[in-house]
Parts: structure tokens; sequence; C-alpha cells
């Protein structure tokens, strides 16, 4: 897998080191993005994603009203 640097504040590593509960700052953020990452696709399975409601809009468009 491909390593990305980044450059961050150091309250903000500390920060997340004290949330994630480990030592290294490295460790902590990849914990905490990989479950911001994880916390998206259990939204997206429960709720579908913008294609879903996009089909599901367009469905709604092209079906005749039922008559009142």
């Amino acid at each position: 897998m491909a390593k990305v640097n980044v450059s961050l504040d150091a309250e903000l590593v500390i920060e997340a080191m004290l949330l994630s509960g480990t030592r290294s700052p490295q460790d902590a953020v990849e914990l905490l993005v990989r479950d911001y990452v994880s916390r998206g696709h259990r939204t997206e399975a429960r709720t579908g994603d913008v294609a879903d409601e996009l089909r599901r809009l367009e469905v709604g468009r092209t079906e005749p009203e039922a008559a009142g």
C-alpha cells in the first residue's frame, strides 16, 4: 500500500492520540481515519448512496401519477 506523509498541528495529533488511546501519532491518525471511513461505509449501506437516490428520483418522475 502506498504511504502519504501529512503535516498536522501538534495539538491536533496529541488530541487524536488521547482519543484513540495510542502512544504513536501515526497509529492515532490511522485509527481515526479508518474509523471515519468505516462509518461512512456503514451509513451508505443503511441509507444508500447518491446514485441510488438519483435513480429513485428518476423513476418517480417517469411513473404516471395514479388517478384520483
